[in-house]
């Protein structure tokens, strides 16, 4: 077998064999673009072919930007369009595949990947971990009241607030911004923006390259699905913040909230919340523990759904991953790493002083022994140690061992990631 990568001239067999792989047909080109494939590097693209030279597996990466905790913005390959052939799977076409693409990072000076999982058994034997989670919250808009705020003020000063004043926390909140309604074809480069400045500050955010909204190459809101987007925009008048949605059958269905504070986001949800004609709201890709349940007078109105893992993380160069990020407490761990896929395994020395981190070999007694798989799902911050250690995955050396990690790897805003690709 051979791997090789691609050239222009393979994009259409490359995507030919991809569909082919999840049984699907590729979608006719239509005027105004929007085929996701569109977005994809060529050159970074492998093609595996039998010996006699027909094309039977695929993978591909997109350049993007990660952002680490400590608002660090790193260099990251988001590895994709990954298929084998019915007729070829379990013959270690996926394996070669996956070895040939990581070796080829390494090589490539890259320390991090990152994928989204089609099936969550695929990826862990590659040395990928789960790294942050998404959800669904459906609201029933007829019970969505907001809950008066408790925090500060008096019973009748919270009392005294308009209607329209509670639903957005206070009169200032209300007073400092607006909410305008437009058509997605209307406001490309509002979310452009906004998305970017967003991405910017959320730890576990990718990047949307430019080439993907000109291209419209994606899921709404960049593809071009019809869809109406509520801006808002800060006192000056500038956007801070974006809801894209569509409404079907009573259902209103937010594709993604993107606001630049907690107060944007409420008041965009307050917004859609008070749609007329809509009996549910569906709020996609919201962190699982979003506090927009807790602002709901009637808790029981907001229900979580569809909780699963997006964002996976694979680590290439341990020392140069943990000292990228940035780090909220001091300490030191000594971590003892397998990477049984690439045919790893060393013992770190974490210090950690004032936010930033060292990493160096070293012969001390581990603190915790762990695979290189759980150390990508610990590393954003969205999982804790401990929660590895009880499920019999990391192995905990001494009874404080799971509770120093718990610290250093805490983050102060849990890792979120809304791009598809």
């Amino acid at each position: 077998m051979e791997i090789r990568p691609t050239t222009d001239e393979d994009l259409d067999v490359f995507v030919d064999t991809l569909h082919a792989a999840f049984g699907l047909f590729p979608e006719t080109p239509v005027e105004g673009g929007g085929l996701w494939w569109s977005a994809l590097e060529t050159d970074r693209c492998l093609l595996a072919l039998t010996a006699d030279g027909r094309p039977v597996g695929t993978a591909a990466r997109y350049s993007f930007e990660l952002t680490l905790p400590g608002e660090t913005l790193v260099p990251v390959p988001g590895v994709t369009a990954v298929g084998v052939l019915p007729s070829h799977r379990r013959q270690g076409v996926l394996t070669a595949m996956m070895r040939h693409q990581l070796a080829e990072l390494r090589a490539g000076g890259e320390f991090l990947s990152v994928l989204l999982a089609s099936e969550a058994s695929i990826y862990g034997r590659f040395g990928y971990g789960p790294a942050t989670h998404t959800a669904e919250l459906k609201v029933s808009r007829h019970r969505a009241a907001p809950a008066l705020p408790r925090a500060g003020g008096t019973a009748d000063d919270r009392a005294s607030g308009t209607a329209d004043d509670r639903a957005s926390g206070t009169a200032d909140d209300r007073a400092a911004g607006s909410v305008e309604v437009l058509r997605r074809a209307e406001c490309g480069e509002i979310l452009e923006e906004v998305y970017d400045r967003y991405r910017r500050a959320q730890p576990g955010a990718l990047s949307r390259p430019h080439r993907w909204w000109a291209l419209r190459a994606g899921q709404p809101p960049i593809s071009p699905a019809q869809r109406y987007v509520a801006v808002h925009r800060d006192a000056g008048g500038a956007p801070d913040g974006y809801a894209s949605y569509s409404i079907e059958s009573g259902t209103l269905t937010v594709d993604e909230t993107i606001a630049t504070d907690d107060a944007v986001f409420t008041a965009l949800a307050r917004f859609v919340l008070e749609h007329d004609l809509v009996s549910q709201v569906v709020f996609k890709h919201v962190p699982p523990e979003h506090p927009l349940r807790w602002q709901l007078a009637d808790l029981r109105a907001g229900e979580v759904s569809g909780v699963m893992d997006w964002l996976w993380v694979r680590l290439l160069d341990v020392p140069r991953a943990l000292t990228a990020r940035g780090w909220c407490t001091d300490g030191e761990l000594v971590l003892d790493v397998d990477d049984p896929f690439l045919g790893g395994h060393d013992r770190w020395l974490l210090t950690v002083r004032d936010g930033k981190a060292d990493c160096v070999p070293t012969d001390r007694d581990p603190d915790l022994s762990l695979d290189i798989r759980d150390l990508g799902s610990v590393y954003l911050g969205g999982t804790a140690p401990s929660t590895l250690v009880r499920a019999g995955h990391i192995r905990a050396h001494h009874p404080g061992a799971a509770t120093l990690a718990d610290a250093l790897f805490r983050t102060e805003r849990p890792p979120h990631c809304l791009h598809w690709f």
